[in-house]
């Protein structure tokens, strides 16, 4: 199904642009395809029915399975930083997850730049999970998503001022327009007036599951494209900020990305046949199953950080040890990677507090030296762990 088809589309028509081609850098004309107004309501069959349903039981057990863990919140940094990893990477910007994992925020001099964007999708995360549920998503906020880490201003993005890179798919650019399957939103009135709609959508949604809400959500600011760059992560986040302030989870713990990575073209033909046919159906059902799956997996992956998490205290327990070793082998699920600084500042310990809880865990086997950090800090590292995120 090619760009041809969305000319009778029956959710969205085709606009004329006129633009540079980024093939030849010639002015050319060509059609982009600008999205109708999210529905309030859509007809999906029973079979589509019943994976929306499986995916918000699987959503239900991933809120159960965080609430095994005292304080949930400790699996954030892991989460995050695997969802960042694998959106990153969806993006065109690979780091290998353990070094993500490794990655350090307080030590720039030790960060590469596809892990300085890694990490700036995390900050950009964390402020979208923080933001009150009584106000309003906003466009500075998802601006501030849509940052290219790997430039000096990467703080807030720009709304596109010119037309966006023809794609052969949704997401995966092409070199010129000849070879696009589809064009995006041209800038200007109509794509603003179409992210407030959409903002709008999402501020008052219609009486339907939230599964089917954020399928639609994400179908939308994919199809309106309306940032330079970054809009895939932005997508993608929001799935999971519709499912926090919708209260199906409580703790954001979802990582979706590598799933829809692993089916790349799938995914991208998903979203273009919904933009040609208007068949919502067929992309409820595939989003359904991948939030499904992803929540699943999920789950399985706090359950064993869960039970990890005792089995190291376990550990320092029956040498019979407490107090701070005990407290950071507990705390090692969520930040597998420590050095004598960051232990000191979390526990309140001195200098030599510090290098004694992390002595201890060596002496167990709990911690290994890894390597240096760019400030010449010994980082210790907590295999298990790595292991369990893996």
């Amino acid at each position: 199904m090619g760009r041809e088809s969305l000319g009778n589309s029956p959710i969205g028509r085709l606009v004329r642009i006129v633009g540079p081609d980024p093939a030849t850098k010639e002015i050319v004309e060509e059609d982009a395809f600008l999205p109708e107004t999210l529905p309030r309501e859509v007809t999906l069959s029973t079979e589509t029915w019943t994976a929306v349903n499986t995916a918000t039981a699987a959503l239900a057990r991933l809120d159960g399975a965080a609430r095994l863990i005292p304080s949930p919140g400790l699996l954030r940094r892991p989460t995050l930083r695997r969802e960042a990893q694998s959106t990153s990477a969806l993006e065109g910007t690979y780091a290998p997850f353990a070094d993500v994992l490794a990655a350090d925020r307080d030590d720039p001099g030790s960060l590469t730049a596809e892990l300085r964007e890694v990490l700036n999708f995390e900050r950009v995360a964390e402020m979208a999970f923080a933001w009150p549920e009584d106000r309003p998503l906003t466009t500075g906020l998802a601006g501030r998503a849509s940052g290219n880490s790997r430039s000096r201003n990467c703080r807030r993005a720009q709304r596109r001022r010119g037309p966006a890179g023809p794609h052969r798919g949704r997401g995966s650019r092409g070199s010129g327009f000849a070879e696009a399957r589809y064009v995006p939103t041209p800038p200007g009135d109509q794509l603003k007036a179409g992210v407030e709609a959409l903002l709008g959508w999402i501020a008052d949604p219609p009486r339907i599951p939230m599964v089917v809400q954020a399928a639609m959500v994400h179908y939308q600011f994919e199809t309106l494209h309306p940032y330079s760059d970054g809009n895939g992560r932005i997508g993608r986040l929001l799935v999971i900020v519709q499912l926090l302030r919708g209260v199906v989870i409580r703790e954001p713990l979802l990582v979706v990305s590598p799933w829809f990575e692993q089916r790349r073209g799938l995914y991208q033909d998903a979203l273009l046949e919904l933009s040609c046919t208007g068949d919502w159906d067929a992309w409820v059902s595939f989003f359904a199953e991948g939030v499904a799956a992803s929540a699943t997996e999920s789950q399985e992956k706090v359950e064993r950080l869960v039970a990890l998490r005792e089995e190291l205290r376990s550990v320092v327990q029956s040498a019979g040890k407490r107090g701070a070793a005990e407290r950071l082998a507990a705390d090692l699920v969520g930040g597998p990677y420590v050095t004598g600084s960051t232990v000191a500042g979390l526990y309140s310990l001195s200098g030599q507090g510090a290098t004694n809880a992390i002595r201890t865990l060596v002496e167990l086997g709990v911690l290994d030296p890894a390597f240096r950090d760019s400030r010449g800090a010994q980082v210790y590292v907590a295999p298990a762990v790595i292991r369990a995120l893996s």
